[in-house]
């Protein structure tokens, strides 16, 4: 599977993104997708993840009920919808899957990474 993430830019605090992650390969749907981000000098850190089916998805703190991650297992891509975003949201944006939806950083594959740089 190859991961081609997208989607990042420049916005103001209070703005919204969304990224994609296109998927190649026929297995897409088996997977479970994950964003992680990690902020210049700091860790990457968990963002969302959602079941191979998009029936469960799960968050982290940080950015529940501002972020919306969603899939279409038809066009191989995941979504992860931005609203209210912070300057604290800054960072390099991975998408990434798995055979299992899990919040450490053990994915089977990883995407390029994509800026998202909100400005206060």
């Amino acid at each position: 599977v190859q991961l081609q993430a997208s989607g990042g830019g420049l916005v103001q605090a209070g703005g919204s993104l969304r990224l994609s992650c296109a998927a190649s390969g026929r297995t897409f749907s088996s997977y479970a997708m994950a964003w992680f981000r990690q902020a210049p000098g700091k860790e990457r850190e968990f963002v969302a993840a959602i079941t191979w089916s998009g029936g469960n998805s799960h968050y982290a703190v940080s950015v529940k009920g501002r972020f919306t991650l969603s899939r279409d297992n038809a066009k191989n891509t995941v979504y992860l919808q931005m609203n209210s975003l912070k300057p604290e949201d800054t960072a390099v944006y991975y998408c990434a899957a798995g055979r299992v939806l899990r919040v450490d950083g053990h994915y089977d594959y990883w995407g390029q990474g994509t800026l998202v740089t909100v400005s206060s």
